[in-house]
């Protein structure tokens, strides 16, 4: 039996603070559309989508994470928030692997070393979500 070698910027405990644009790149959606494309996307990647954090309280945000980089190559609608190198100081949560990471969580499981969820993929999706006149031409 293997078991999963997780990141470094997975925390061993609870959640920590991470700053975007080293480790990786978040693309934020708001409750539902997060979920929505969510499933989407995990539907088109056979149920592994790559990390995807969950905050269970408040504005329930979803945070998709991509390379580090890589959100620089898209224009992203209004409505996902881009979280990436060109972004001053911000900072994303990420949950550890197991445990009690309230109130944040990994949605399909915490990634593995290297693992990241397809820009291209996530950018399609998103546009379809929240720009759909724009997907169109």
């Amino acid at each position: 039996m293997t078991s999963k070698k997780h990141p470094d910027w997975v925390p061993d405990a609870g959640h920590q603070l991470h700053l975007t644009g080293i480790h990786f790149d978040a693309i934020r959606l708001r409750g539902v559309r997060g979920e929505a494309v969510l499933q989407h996307l995990a539907t088109l990647t056979e149920g592994e989508p790559g990390p995807v954090v969950r905050e269970m309280s408040g504005a329930r945000w979803t945070y998709f994470l991509i390379p580090p980089g890589a959100s620089e190559g898209h224009d992203w609608p209004p409505g996902a928030k881009c979280f990436g190198p060109a972004t001053r100081d911000a900072w994303v949560g990420i949950p550890a692997a197991d445990g009690n990471t309230y109130p944040l969580s990994w949605r399909c499981g915490a990634p593995e070393e290297d693992e990241f969820v397809d820009p291209e993929l996530l950018h399609g999706l998103v546009m379809a979500q929240l720009a759909p006149a724009a997907a169109e031409e």
